[in-house]
Protein backbone atom coordinates (compact mmCIF):
# COMPACT_ATOMS: atom_id res chain seq x y z
CA UNK A 1 0.00 0.00 0.00
CA UNK A 2 2.87 2.38 0.80
CA UNK A 3 4.50 1.61 -2.55
CA UNK A 4 1.23 2.07 -4.44
CA UNK A 5 0.47 5.35 -2.66
CA UNK A 6 3.95 6.74 -3.31
CA UNK A 7 3.70 5.72 -6.95
CA UNK A 8 0.37 7.52 -7.33
CA UNK A 9 1.81 10.60 -5.58
CA UNK A 10 4.91 10.72 -7.81
CA UNK A 11 3.08 10.05 -11.08
CA UNK A 12 0.28 12.52 -10.33
CA UNK A 13 2.75 15.22 -9.27
CA UNK A 14 4.79 14.71 -12.44
CA UNK A 15 1.95 14.40 -14.94
CA UNK A 16 -0.06 17.30 -13.49
CA UNK A 17 3.13 19.34 -12.80
CA UNK A 18 2.03 20.15 -9.24
CA UNK A 19 4.66 22.55 -7.90
CA UNK A 20 4.62 22.34 -4.10
CA UNK A 21 6.55 23.98 -1.30
CA UNK A 22 9.21 21.48 -0.10
CA UNK A 23 7.64 21.24 3.35
CA UNK A 24 4.25 20.39 1.80
CA UNK A 25 5.85 17.66 -0.33
CA UNK A 26 7.70 16.25 2.70
CA UNK A 27 4.46 16.33 4.69
CA UNK A 28 2.57 14.29 2.07
CA UNK A 29 5.40 11.73 1.75
CA UNK A 30 5.67 11.27 5.53
CA UNK A 31 1.89 10.96 5.81
CA UNK A 32 1.91 8.27 3.11
CA UNK A 33 4.77 6.38 4.78
CA UNK A 34 3.16 6.45 8.23
CA UNK A 35 -0.56 6.10 7.40
CA UNK A 36 -0.96 5.00 3.78
CA UNK A 37 -4.59 3.84 4.10
CA UNK A 38 -5.63 7.28 5.35
CA UNK A 39 -3.16 9.30 3.28
CA UNK A 40 -4.06 7.97 -0.17
CA UNK A 41 -7.78 8.88 -0.16
CA UNK A 42 -6.98 12.26 1.42
CA UNK A 43 -4.36 12.92 -1.24
CA UNK A 44 -6.83 12.02 -3.99
CA UNK A 45 -9.33 14.51 -2.52
CA UNK A 46 -7.01 17.34 -1.42
CA UNK A 47 -3.67 16.77 -3.13
CA UNK A 48 -4.16 18.54 -6.45
CA UNK A 49 -3.23 22.22 -6.39
CA UNK A 50 -3.62 23.26 -10.03
CA UNK A 51 -6.25 22.49 -12.69
CA UNK A 52 -4.03 23.64 -15.58
CA UNK A 53 -0.49 22.80 -16.58
CA UNK A 54 2.18 25.48 -16.86
CA UNK A 55 3.23 26.18 -20.42
CA UNK A 56 5.89 28.22 -22.09
CA UNK A 57 5.92 31.84 -20.94
CA UNK A 58 5.67 34.55 -23.60
CA UNK A 59 8.92 36.46 -24.30
CA UNK A 60 9.55 39.61 -22.29
CA UNK A 61 9.56 42.92 -24.16
CA UNK A 62 12.98 44.31 -25.01
CA UNK A 63 14.41 46.69 -22.42
CA UNK A 64 14.44 49.54 -24.95
CA UNK A 65 10.65 49.37 -25.23
CA UNK A 66 9.97 49.87 -21.52
CA UNK A 67 10.81 52.31 -18.72
CA UNK A 68 11.62 51.77 -15.07
CA UNK A 69 7.96 52.37 -14.19
CA UNK A 70 6.85 49.56 -16.52
CA UNK A 71 8.23 46.60 -14.56
CA UNK A 72 4.83 45.64 -13.05
CA UNK A 73 3.26 45.42 -16.53
CA UNK A 74 6.31 43.58 -17.91
CA UNK A 75 6.10 41.02 -15.10
CA UNK A 76 2.34 40.72 -15.52
CA UNK A 77 2.77 40.06 -19.24
CA UNK A 78 5.24 37.26 -18.48
CA UNK A 79 2.68 35.71 -16.13
CA UNK A 80 -0.05 35.77 -18.82
CA UNK A 81 -2.09 38.33 -16.92
CA UNK A 82 -4.54 40.21 -19.20
CA UNK A 83 -3.17 43.48 -20.56
CA UNK A 84 -3.77 46.79 -18.75
CA UNK A 85 -7.05 48.43 -19.73
CA UNK A 86 -8.78 51.72 -19.05
CA UNK A 87 -10.88 52.58 -16.05
CA UNK A 88 -12.43 55.77 -14.72
CA UNK A 89 -14.28 57.14 -11.69
CA UNK A 90 -12.35 55.07 -9.14
CA UNK A 91 -13.89 55.44 -5.68
CA UNK A 92 -12.00 54.03 -2.70
CA UNK A 93 -14.58 53.58 0.04
CA UNK A 94 -13.93 55.57 3.20
CA UNK A 95 -15.43 52.98 5.57
CA UNK A 96 -17.92 50.15 5.77
CA UNK A 97 -20.99 52.38 5.62
CA UNK A 98 -19.62 54.08 2.50
CA UNK A 99 -18.85 50.69 0.97
CA UNK A 100 -22.41 49.46 1.61
CA UNK A 101 -23.91 52.58 0.04
CA UNK A 102 -21.71 52.11 -3.02
CA UNK A 103 -22.62 48.42 -3.28
CA UNK A 104 -26.35 49.11 -3.14
CA UNK A 105 -25.94 51.89 -5.71
CA UNK A 106 -24.20 49.48 -8.09
CA UNK A 107 -26.93 46.88 -7.59
CA UNK A 108 -29.84 49.31 -7.92
CA UNK A 109 -28.40 50.97 -11.05
CA UNK A 110 -28.08 47.67 -12.95
CA UNK A 111 -30.36 47.65 -16.00
CA UNK A 112 -29.25 44.56 -17.93
CA UNK A 113 -27.02 42.14 -15.99
CA UNK A 114 -25.79 41.79 -12.42
CA UNK A 115 -23.16 39.21 -11.43
CA UNK A 116 -22.17 38.71 -7.77
CA UNK A 117 -19.31 36.52 -6.56
CA UNK A 118 -18.51 36.22 -2.85
CA UNK A 119 -16.96 33.82 -0.39
CA UNK A 120 -19.52 34.36 2.40
CA UNK A 121 -23.04 35.82 2.39
CA UNK A 122 -24.70 36.06 5.79
CA UNK A 123 -28.37 36.18 6.73
CA UNK A 124 -27.94 39.16 9.05
CA UNK A 125 -29.04 42.79 8.98
CA UNK A 126 -26.69 43.67 6.09
CA UNK A 127 -26.95 40.42 4.14
CA UNK A 128 -30.75 40.59 4.27
CA UNK A 129 -30.72 44.11 2.80
CA UNK A 130 -28.34 43.10 0.01
CA UNK A 131 -30.44 40.01 -0.77
CA UNK A 132 -33.59 42.14 -0.96
CA UNK A 133 -31.96 44.51 -3.46
CA UNK A 134 -30.78 41.58 -5.59
CA UNK A 135 -34.27 40.10 -5.61
CA UNK A 136 -35.78 43.45 -6.58
CA UNK A 137 -33.48 43.78 -9.60
CA UNK A 138 -34.30 40.21 -10.69
CA UNK A 139 -38.04 40.93 -10.48
CA UNK A 140 -37.41 44.07 -12.57
CA UNK A 141 -36.11 41.90 -15.42
CA UNK A 142 -32.35 42.18 -14.80
CA UNK A 143 -30.40 38.92 -15.25
CA UNK A 144 -28.99 38.38 -11.75
CA UNK A 145 -26.46 35.62 -11.00
CA UNK A 146 -25.07 34.82 -7.55
CA UNK A 147 -21.94 32.66 -7.18
CA UNK A 148 -21.30 31.52 -3.59
CA UNK A 149 -18.37 29.46 -2.38
CA UNK A 150 -19.62 26.04 -1.31
CA UNK A 151 -17.76 26.17 2.02
CA UNK A 152 -17.70 29.92 2.68
CA UNK A 153 -21.48 30.11 2.52
CA UNK A 154 -21.64 27.72 5.50
CA UNK A 155 -19.53 29.95 7.74
CA UNK A 156 -22.56 32.14 8.39
CA UNK A 157 -26.30 31.54 8.38
CA UNK A 158 -26.54 31.94 4.62
CA UNK A 159 -29.33 33.98 3.00
CA UNK A 160 -32.67 32.55 1.98
CA UNK A 161 -31.51 31.07 -1.33
CA UNK A 162 -34.93 29.59 -2.28
CA UNK A 163 -36.48 33.04 -1.91
CA UNK A 164 -33.78 34.57 -4.11
CA UNK A 165 -34.32 31.86 -6.72
CA UNK A 166 -38.06 32.37 -6.58
CA UNK A 167 -37.46 36.05 -7.36
CA UNK A 168 -35.46 35.07 -10.45
CA UNK A 169 -31.88 35.12 -9.11
CA UNK A 170 -29.74 32.29 -10.53
CA UNK A 171 -27.69 30.77 -7.67
CA UNK A 172 -24.73 28.40 -8.01
CA UNK A 173 -22.46 27.04 -5.27
CA UNK A 174 -18.77 26.87 -6.17
CA UNK A 175 -17.54 23.33 -5.38
CA UNK A 176 -19.96 22.42 -2.55
CA UNK A 177 -18.89 19.96 0.13
CA UNK A 178 -20.70 17.03 -1.49
CA UNK A 179 -19.80 16.96 -5.17
CA UNK A 180 -18.03 14.93 -7.83
CA UNK A 181 -14.20 15.08 -7.53
CA UNK A 182 -14.18 16.07 -11.20
CA UNK A 183 -15.86 19.35 -10.23
CA UNK A 184 -12.87 20.55 -8.16
CA UNK A 185 -11.09 19.81 -4.88
CA UNK A 186 -12.83 20.62 -1.60
CA UNK A 187 -9.77 22.48 -0.24
CA UNK A 188 -9.52 24.78 -3.30
CA UNK A 189 -11.94 27.57 -2.40
CA UNK A 190 -13.20 30.57 -4.38
CA UNK A 191 -12.26 33.57 -2.25
CA UNK A 192 -12.89 36.19 -4.95
CA UNK A 193 -15.26 39.10 -4.24
CA UNK A 194 -16.74 41.18 -7.03
CA UNK A 195 -20.01 42.64 -8.24
CA UNK A 196 -20.26 43.35 -11.98
CA UNK A 197 -23.16 45.41 -13.28
CA UNK A 198 -24.06 45.88 -16.96
CA UNK A 199 -20.69 44.85 -18.44
CA UNK A 200 -20.46 46.17 -22.01
CA UNK A 201 -23.15 48.81 -21.51
CA UNK A 202 -22.93 52.51 -20.75
CA UNK A 203 -24.04 51.89 -17.16
CA UNK A 204 -21.32 49.28 -16.43
CA UNK A 205 -19.68 49.33 -13.00
CA UNK A 206 -17.50 47.05 -10.86
CA UNK A 207 -17.57 46.83 -7.05
CA UNK A 208 -14.62 44.87 -5.65
CA UNK A 209 -12.26 44.41 -2.69
CA UNK A 210 -11.91 42.26 0.40
CA UNK A 211 -15.38 42.47 1.96
CA UNK A 212 -17.70 39.50 2.26
CA UNK A 213 -21.43 40.21 2.32
CA UNK A 214 -21.97 40.20 6.08
CA UNK A 215 -22.55 42.86 8.73
CA UNK A 216 -19.09 42.75 10.31
CA UNK A 217 -17.53 43.92 7.02
CA UNK A 218 -19.78 46.98 6.71
CA UNK A 219 -21.63 48.33 9.74
CA UNK A 220 -20.85 45.84 12.51
CA UNK A 221 -23.30 43.97 14.68
CA UNK A 222 -25.20 45.63 17.53
CA UNK A 223 -22.70 46.84 20.12
CA UNK A 224 -19.68 45.82 18.01
CA UNK A 225 -17.45 47.89 15.78
CA UNK A 226 -17.26 46.86 12.11
CA UNK A 227 -14.06 45.35 10.76
CA UNK A 228 -11.80 47.74 8.90
CA UNK A 229 -11.59 46.64 5.29
CA UNK A 230 -10.78 47.95 1.83
CA UNK A 231 -13.08 48.04 -1.20
CA UNK A 232 -13.61 50.24 -4.23
CA UNK A 233 -15.73 50.66 -7.35
CA UNK A 234 -15.03 51.96 -10.83
CA UNK A 235 -16.22 52.16 -14.43
CA UNK A 236 -14.61 51.52 -17.80
CA UNK A 237 -13.15 48.68 -19.83
CA UNK A 238 -11.75 47.10 -16.68
CA UNK A 239 -15.32 46.07 -15.79
CA UNK A 240 -15.41 43.82 -18.88
CA UNK A 241 -12.19 42.13 -17.78
CA UNK A 242 -13.82 41.32 -14.44
CA UNK A 243 -16.96 40.11 -16.21
CA UNK A 244 -14.92 37.60 -18.23
CA UNK A 245 -13.40 36.22 -15.02
CA UNK A 246 -16.86 35.83 -13.45
CA UNK A 247 -18.10 34.07 -16.58
CA UNK A 248 -15.23 31.58 -16.35
CA UNK A 249 -15.90 30.87 -12.65
CA UNK A 250 -19.63 30.55 -13.27
CA UNK A 251 -19.07 28.10 -16.09
CA UNK A 252 -16.70 25.96 -14.00
CA UNK A 253 -19.05 25.95 -11.00
CA UNK A 254 -21.85 24.68 -13.26
CA UNK A 255 -19.61 21.92 -14.59
CA UNK A 256 -19.09 23.44 -18.04
CA UNK A 257 -15.31 23.75 -18.01
CA UNK A 258 -14.19 27.28 -17.24
CA UNK A 259 -10.75 28.81 -17.62
CA UNK A 260 -8.29 26.68 -19.54
CA UNK A 261 -5.18 28.48 -18.37
CA UNK A 262 -4.24 29.34 -21.96
CA UNK A 263 -2.09 32.45 -22.44
CA UNK A 264 -4.11 35.62 -22.26
CA UNK A 265 -3.54 38.64 -24.50
CA UNK A 266 -0.53 40.37 -23.01
CA UNK A 267 0.91 43.82 -23.52
CA UNK A 268 3.09 46.29 -21.68
CA UNK A 269 2.18 49.71 -23.00
CA UNK A 270 -1.47 50.53 -22.26
CA UNK A 271 -3.55 52.32 -24.84
CA UNK A 272 -4.96 54.75 -22.29
CA UNK A 273 -4.40 56.36 -18.92
CA UNK A 274 -5.23 55.59 -16.14
CA UNK A 275 -5.01 51.85 -16.59
CA UNK A 276 -5.28 48.74 -14.43
CA UNK A 277 -5.28 45.00 -14.88
CA UNK A 278 -7.05 42.13 -13.23
CA UNK A 279 -4.72 39.70 -11.43
CA UNK A 280 -6.48 36.39 -10.88
CA UNK A 281 -4.66 33.70 -8.93
CA UNK A 282 -5.53 30.12 -8.14
CA UNK A 283 -5.88 26.58 -9.53
CA UNK A 284 -7.18 27.98 -12.84
CA UNK A 285 -3.87 29.75 -13.49
CA UNK A 286 -0.64 27.95 -14.40
CA UNK A 287 1.45 30.39 -12.35
CA UNK A 288 1.02 31.62 -8.77
CA UNK A 289 0.48 35.10 -10.10
CA UNK A 290 -0.01 37.13 -6.91
CA UNK A 291 2.92 35.44 -5.15
CA UNK A 292 5.23 35.99 -8.11
CA UNK A 293 4.20 39.64 -8.46
CA UNK A 294 4.96 40.14 -4.75
CA UNK A 295 8.36 38.52 -5.21
CA UNK A 296 9.14 40.82 -8.14
CA UNK A 297 7.94 43.83 -6.14
CA UNK A 298 10.29 43.00 -3.26
CA UNK A 299 13.28 42.95 -5.62
CA UNK A 300 12.28 45.93 -7.81
CA UNK A 301 11.06 48.41 -5.17
CA UNK A 302 13.22 51.51 -4.91
CA UNK A 303 11.95 53.28 -1.78
CA UNK A 304 8.72 51.95 -0.24
CA UNK A 305 6.63 48.82 0.12
CA UNK A 306 3.41 48.96 2.15
CA UNK A 307 1.45 45.79 2.89
CA UNK A 308 -1.80 45.18 4.78
CA UNK A 309 -3.30 41.76 5.49
CA UNK A 310 -5.40 40.18 8.25
CA UNK A 311 -3.38 36.95 8.14
CA UNK A 312 0.40 36.85 7.60
CA UNK A 313 1.93 33.39 7.21
CA UNK A 314 4.64 33.82 4.58
CA UNK A 315 6.54 31.10 2.81
CA UNK A 316 10.33 31.22 3.06
CA UNK A 317 10.91 32.75 -0.38
CA UNK A 318 8.58 35.74 0.09
CA UNK A 319 9.72 36.29 3.67
CA UNK A 320 13.37 36.37 2.50
CA UNK A 321 12.58 38.69 -0.41
CA UNK A 322 10.86 41.25 1.86
CA UNK A 323 13.70 40.95 4.39
CA UNK A 324 16.27 41.61 1.67
CA UNK A 325 14.30 44.64 0.48
CA UNK A 326 14.44 46.09 3.99
CA UNK A 327 18.16 45.31 4.30
CA UNK A 328 18.97 47.19 1.10
CA UNK A 329 17.26 50.32 2.38
CA UNK A 330 13.66 50.03 1.15
CA UNK A 331 11.14 51.10 3.77
CA UNK A 332 8.88 48.08 4.23
CA UNK A 333 5.75 48.53 6.37
CA UNK A 334 3.46 45.59 7.19
CA UNK A 335 0.10 46.27 8.86
CA UNK A 336 -1.93 43.46 10.42
CA UNK A 337 -4.49 43.20 13.25
CA UNK A 338 -3.26 42.84 16.81
CA UNK A 339 -5.67 39.91 17.03
CA UNK A 340 -7.48 38.45 14.04
CA UNK A 341 -10.60 36.28 13.94
CA UNK A 342 -8.48 33.14 13.28
CA UNK A 343 -6.49 32.02 16.31
CA UNK A 344 -4.40 29.50 14.35
CA UNK A 345 -3.25 32.23 11.96
CA UNK A 346 -2.23 34.39 14.92
CA UNK A 347 -0.16 31.53 16.35
CA UNK A 348 1.51 30.68 13.04
CA UNK A 349 2.40 34.24 12.01
CA UNK A 350 5.12 34.87 14.59
CA UNK A 351 7.81 32.92 12.72
CA UNK A 352 7.44 35.16 9.68
CA UNK A 353 7.16 38.29 11.78
CA UNK A 354 10.37 37.57 13.73
CA UNK A 355 12.32 37.12 10.49
CA UNK A 356 10.94 40.34 9.07
CA UNK A 357 11.50 42.33 12.27
CA UNK A 358 15.10 41.15 12.48
CA UNK A 359 15.71 42.45 8.93
CA UNK A 360 14.29 45.89 9.69
CA UNK A 361 10.75 45.55 8.37
CA UNK A 362 8.44 47.90 10.29
CA UNK A 363 5.57 45.82 11.68
CA UNK A 364 2.36 47.46 12.88
CA UNK A 365 -0.58 46.04 14.84
CA UNK A 366 -3.96 47.59 14.20
CA UNK A 367 -6.56 47.70 17.00
CA UNK A 368 -9.68 45.69 16.32
CA UNK A 369 -10.04 43.48 13.28
CA UNK A 370 -8.36 44.64 10.07
CA UNK A 371 -9.51 42.59 7.06
CA UNK A 372 -8.01 44.70 4.23
CA UNK A 373 -5.65 43.27 1.63
CA UNK A 374 -3.36 45.85 0.03
CA UNK A 375 0.16 46.08 -1.41
CA UNK A 376 1.63 49.41 -2.57
CA UNK A 377 5.06 49.58 -4.21
CA UNK A 378 6.63 53.05 -4.63
CA UNK A 379 4.30 55.06 -6.87
CA UNK A 380 4.09 52.42 -9.62
CA UNK A 381 1.81 49.68 -8.30
CA UNK A 382 -1.14 49.19 -5.95
CA UNK A 383 -2.61 45.71 -5.55
CA UNK A 384 -6.01 45.57 -3.84
CA UNK A 385 -8.50 42.74 -3.61
CA UNK A 386 -9.08 39.44 -1.83
CA UNK A 387 -5.68 37.73 -1.36
CA UNK A 388 -4.20 37.42 2.13
CA UNK A 389 -0.49 37.08 2.81
CA UNK A 390 -0.66 33.39 3.68
CA UNK A 391 -0.06 30.13 1.87
CA UNK A 392 -3.76 29.34 1.46
CA UNK A 393 -4.46 32.56 -0.42
CA UNK A 394 -1.20 32.62 -2.37
CA UNK A 395 -1.10 28.96 -3.42
CA UNK A 396 -4.52 27.29 -2.98
CA UNK A 397 -7.48 29.65 -3.19
CA UNK A 398 -9.05 31.25 -6.23
CA UNK A 399 -8.19 34.90 -5.53
CA UNK A 400 -8.57 38.26 -7.24
CA UNK A 401 -6.36 41.34 -6.96
CA UNK A 402 -6.63 44.50 -9.04
CA UNK A 403 -3.34 46.10 -10.13
CA UNK A 404 -3.44 49.90 -10.48
CA UNK A 405 -0.54 51.65 -12.25
CA UNK A 406 -1.55 55.31 -12.28
CA UNK A 407 0.69 57.28 -9.88
CA UNK A 408 -2.17 59.45 -8.59
CA UNK A 409 -4.40 56.49 -7.78
CA UNK A 410 -1.49 54.51 -6.32
CA UNK A 411 -1.02 57.53 -4.05
CA UNK A 412 -4.68 57.36 -3.00
CA UNK A 413 -4.24 53.75 -1.88
CA UNK A 414 -1.07 54.74 -0.01
CA UNK A 415 -3.01 57.54 1.70
CA UNK A 416 -5.57 54.94 2.89
CA UNK A 417 -2.70 52.87 4.29
CA UNK A 418 -1.15 55.86 6.08
CA UNK A 419 -4.48 56.68 7.75
CA UNK A 420 -4.66 53.12 9.09
CA UNK A 421 -1.13 53.41 10.47
CA UNK A 422 -2.16 56.38 12.62
CA UNK A 423 -3.98 54.14 15.12
CA UNK A 424 -1.58 51.16 14.97
CA UNK A 425 1.25 50.37 17.39
CA UNK A 426 4.57 48.62 16.69
CA UNK A 427 4.97 44.86 16.90
CA UNK A 428 7.67 43.71 19.32
CA UNK A 429 9.29 40.37 18.49
CA UNK A 430 10.14 38.02 21.37
CA UNK A 431 12.37 34.92 21.10
CA UNK A 432 10.18 31.81 21.34
CA UNK A 433 10.59 29.13 23.94
CA UNK A 434 10.95 25.50 22.93
CA UNK A 435 7.28 24.58 23.30
CA UNK A 436 6.07 27.73 21.58
CA UNK A 437 8.45 27.11 18.68
CA UNK A 438 7.21 23.52 18.36
CA UNK A 439 3.60 24.65 18.54
CA UNK A 440 4.09 27.26 15.80
CA UNK A 441 5.76 24.67 13.58
CA UNK A 442 2.96 22.17 14.12
CA UNK A 443 0.29 24.73 13.24
CA UNK A 444 2.21 25.73 10.11
CA UNK A 445 2.60 22.13 9.00
CA UNK A 446 -1.01 21.11 9.62
CA UNK A 447 -2.87 24.23 8.66
CA UNK A 448 -1.03 26.10 5.94
CA UNK A 449 0.90 23.66 3.75
CA UNK A 450 -1.66 21.16 2.42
Amino acid sequence: MVALSLLIYVVASHVLQQRRHPSAAIGWVLFILLMPYAALPLYLVFGTRKRVRPGRLPPLPRAAETTERDWPAVMAAALRIPAPVCYRELRIHADGADALRALLQVIDAAEHTLDVCTFAFARDEVGTVIAAHLAERARAGVRVRLLLDGVGCRLHSRPDLPALQAAGVAVVLFVPLLHSPLRGRVNLRNHRKLVVADAGHATERLWCGGRNLAAEYFTGHAGQMPWRDLSFDLRGEFVRQAARLFESDWSFARGNGGASGAPAHVAVEPACDPCAQLVASGPDRAEDTVHELLMAAAYRARARIALASPYVVLDESLSSALALAARRGVRVDLLLPARSNHRLADIARHRSLRILADAGVRLWLAPGMLHAKLVVVDDVLALAGSANLDSRSLFLNYELMCAFHDAADVGRFMAWFERELETAHPYVAHPPGLWRDLGEGLVLWLGFQV
